[in-house]
């Protein structure tokens, strides 16, 4: 046996207002989409923000519903949007903001796991890295150069 380890890097910035003017920007579009959510049962809403290449910016919210699986992430809402009306383009940066109603979320929220997954695929597909920005409602801002430092070991068509 073999062991194998696997490191990641993650750069923390200590608030919004530490971020690059454009990044702020597209968190500002990823907060405004976050306070649109419609969350009636988790009472989490999270809002995400995309740059493609063609400068759109296109954003996403979370969209539950009273069958829980219906549901659809912030992140995944925005990038599918942006692969459907957008083909051609290529995501850049990805802005992502989370809260929840009942508490105070003032650290870094990662996408989950199938976002995670839908992610890696636009990676694999436009061939180039997303940057990703990630917070709660307030606090330091995680910033990933790639999907590949969140998955690192990701499920991709070469296995099919």
């Amino acid at each position: 046996m073999k062991e194998v380890k696997i490191e990641t890097t993650i750069f923390v910035y200590e608030n919004l207002a530490s971020l690059p003017a454009d990044i702020s920007f597209l968190m500002q579009k990823a907060i405004e989409a976050r306070k649109r959510a419609y969350a009636p049962y988790s009472n989490f809403q999270v809002g995400a923000a995309l740059l493609l290449d063609n400068d759109e910016i296109i954003t996403g919210n979370n969209q539950e519903n009273a069958s829980y699986p219906s549901g659809l992430c912030a992140e995944r809402t925005a990038i599918y949007y942006a692969g459907s009306q957008f083909p051609n383009a290529k995501i850049i940066k990805m802005a992502i903001t989370a809260g929840s109603n009942n508490k105070l979320t003032n650290k870094p929220i990662p996408p989950c796991g199938a976002c995670r997954q839908a992610i890696a695929e636009y990676e694999i597909k436009q061939e180039s890295p997303i940057e990703i920005y990630f917070m709660g409602e307030t606090g330091k801002v995680a910033k990933s150069n790639s999907l590949a430092n969140l998955l690192p070991l990701v499920f991709d068509k070469s296995v099919l």
